[in-house]
């Protein structure tokens, strides 16, 4: 599993994590990267990733864009979205142009510089793109000069990817972990190399070359995960006929009220369709009448001239859509869902916005 040498850790200063990570990848050691997970649902964990399995992502993922060149990174170099970037721009023959204070026009114009002909490529979270929509000259930017934006790191709203195709902006969405290097299923297909499967009870298995070697000091997290070389998430999901995986939520986000089960991930989807709401969240918090309560914790950001959304509005919405048992007990409005510094969701924060709301 893990190598004697101590693994390489970075530092999430994205320049000195470019000069590691490029020499790095030029080492013949058996050195791994460690990569610690956001922990945006339970605790963190120190994921060992080899050479070889990054270098694999790195080259499915061109392969299946048909395309390499220059990555802009506006993701946390110290995860694993960022290190993936880093590898992906290093592997193309590129310097990544790391976002900065200048905004994302900037970094795009100049990754666009340092080769006019080949196009750019950038990772974002579902957060950062809303932004970008809301500015004209990145916009204009991505629409211009980025061949895709591989949008991943949490639920991707259906209207903010109508918007950012209408606007001219090719969107992947991508599926993946710091266990799988990063992103390996993109727009619910598995990449070149890559085997996706089901368990009995439902969770998603991955399979290829860009496989974890195991989390540091931790064997039996590692055996429980690593099962006859496939890794068995944490995520419920579904297989359609063509073999396109839809990633139906985490299994702990399965909530039974009143010995109904009820996806929170579905229920949040329909709370995102709302026109008053710009993100949502469902959670399940302990309740001595139906065991858990349905929580909806929605964002409303910009929207003071309108009332907010009122529970029996939320119960309404949803219930015409999935069944009544489905809809939300408790509704918490929030300006914004907190984020992790990766820009995910932190599902710790929104479950205790939850449970105050008791």
């Amino acid at each position: 599993m893990a190598s004697p040498l101590e693994p390489l850790r970075l530092s999430g200063n994205a320049y000195a994590d470019i000069d590691a990570l490029r020499r790095w990848i030029d080492a013949t050691d058996e050195q791994r990267l460690l990569i610690e997970t956001s922990g945006s649902s339970g605790t963190p964990k120190g994921v060992l990733l080899s050479r070889e399995a990054m270098l694999a992502s790195a080259e499915a993922s061109a392969f299946t864009l048909r395309a390499s060149g220059p990555w802009v990174l506006a993701l946390p170099s110290s995860y694993v979205a960022g290190a993936n970037v880093i590898v992906r721009s290093l592997f193309a023959g590129y310097e990544p142009t790391v976002l900065d204070e200048h905004g994302l026009a900037w970094a795009i114009t100049g990754a666009e510089a340092r080769d006019h002909t080949a196009p750019v490529f950038l990772s974002l979270v579902p957060t950062q793109l809303a932004r970008a929509l809301e500015s004209g000259a990145d916009r204009q930017a991505l629409a211009r000069s980025v061949h895709t934006v591989l949008l991943g790191g949490g639920p991707i709203d259906p209207a903010l990817r109508a918007r950012a195709e209408d606007a001219g902006i090719n969107v992947v969405a991508t599926y993946g972990s710091s266990e799988t290097s990063g992103g390996c299923v993109y727009d619910g297909f598995p990449l070149d190399g890559v085997e996706v499967g089901l368990t009995e009870e439902g969770r998603i298995r991955l399979r290829g070359p860009m496989l974890f070697d195991g989390y540091l000091d931790d064997p039996t997290l590692t055996a429980d995960a690593l099962v006859d070389g496939w890794y068995v998430t944490s995520d419920l999901g579904a297989l359609d006929p063509d073999g396109r995986l839809s990633v139906l939520g985490r299994v702990d986000d399965m909530l039974i009220t009143g010995g109904v089960k009820v996806p929170a991930l579905a229920v949040a989807r329909r709370l995102r369709e709302h026109h008053a709401v710009a993100a949502a969240e469902v959670v399940g918090v302990d309740d001595p009448e139906w065991g858990q309560a349905i929580v909806a914790v929605v964002a409303t950001p910009g929207l003071a001239s309108m009332p907010p959304m009122s529970l029996a509005e939320a119960r309404d919405w949803v219930t015409a859509a999935h069944p009544r048992a489905w809809a939300p007990r408790r509704l918490v409005v929030v300006e914004e869902l907190p984020l992790l510094a990766n820009g995910k969701v932190d599902r710790q924060a929104v479950r205790a916005l939850a449970e105050a709301s008791a």
